[in-house]
């Protein structure tokens, strides 16, 4: 006997499935609500699909108007999907890059830093070296002369330095007083030899400086 209540049921069903069908787009396809002030070459651009393509889709026979609220359903390429992936490829390679080049940077400036700290190191540590030789001509020089007393005389010959007359009227030195003397000593021996350790060698070759 002809069941019409089964019958019934079994076109609902697939009223159903059709309806559900209807209602999902494929992977494939894209549902686009239309925006205030979109229009077709804007959606065009967006989703990399043509003008036609998307009136073709949605029976828009006016490409130039469609209205917001607007359901739009299309098939969209797979241009977009290889376009942003070789976009986010080549962001992750100038990430990448970037990175490299600060890594880079960032250790060349650390060998520089490390150089200029060696350099500066050196060049105090050689400064200190020329101090001491200078501190140490100096005070040979003064224990040969005069043995350190600033009254010391022989002749013209007077001070810490055994200066000249002439040198004393020069660099100065004529008093008593022990930094006075050996400024001008200093200055003598700069003037004459540049540095004490020349005035020493002279010293020690010709008993004189």
């Amino acid at each position: 006997m002809f069941n019409i209540k089964k019958t019934l049921t079994i076109a609902a069903g697939v009223a159903g499935a059709l309806a559900f069908g209807g209602a999902h787009a494929s992977a494939d396809t894209t549902d686009y609500v239309v925006q205030s002030g979109d229009t077709l070459n804007k959606i065009s651009a967006k989703y990399n699909v043509s003008v036609d393509k998307i009136a073709a889709q949605n029976n828009i026979s006016n490409v130039n108007w469609i209205v917001t609220g607007q359901h739009l359903s299309f098939a969209t390429d797979d241009t977009t999907s290889t376009q942003t992936a070789s976009t986010t490829t080549a962001a992750a390679d100038t990430s990448s890059t970037t990175q490299a080049a600060s890594t880079t940077s960032s250790t060349d400036n650390t060998a520089s830093t490390s150089t200029q700290t060696a350099s500066t190191t050196t060049a105090a540590t050689s400064s200190t070296t020329t101090s001491s030789s200078e501190t140490a001509a100096l005070n040979a020089l003064i224990a040969r002369e005069s043995s350190g007393n600033v009254n010391a005389t022989n002749g013209q010959y007077y001070g810490l330095g055994q200066l000249s007359a002439q040198a004393r009227s020069i660099y100065g030195g004529n008093t008593a007083d022990y930094n006075d003397q050996l400024n001008a000593m200093k200055a003598y021996i700069a003037a004459r030899y540049g540095t004490a350790v020349n005035a020493l060698a002279h010293s020690n070759s010709t008993g004189w400086y």
